[in-house]
């Protein structure tokens, strides 16, 4: 049997990827989660795809979040403003 040795940059890049994967994997699990879709959130625990799945489901499958959210205007008072005599 062979030594399988790791390089430097070989070490690098698996750190990279590995963060790449943990930072897209924990954003499209906590949306499916709070989207309530138990099936996307177990798909994309289970498999691990480089962030690939993942970016697939945050661009194509998550639920529509443009709703339309009441904007409450409020008027601000304007400065009074004194003039000083000289």
């Amino acid at each position: 049997m062979g030594d399988v040795v790791l390089s430097i940059g070989g070490f690098i890049v698996l750190i990279v990827a590995m963060i790449w994967s943990a930072v897209w994997k924990a954003l499209a699990m906590w949306k499916s989660a709070r989207h309530k879709q138990t099936a996307w959130f177990i798909v994309v625990f289970i498999f691990n795809t480089l962030g690939i799945l993942e970016i697939i489901y945050l661009a194509f499958f998550q639920k529509n979040q443009n709703k339309a959210m009441p904007v409450v205007v409020q008027a601000v008072p304007a400065k009074k403003t004194t003039k000083k005599k000289k």
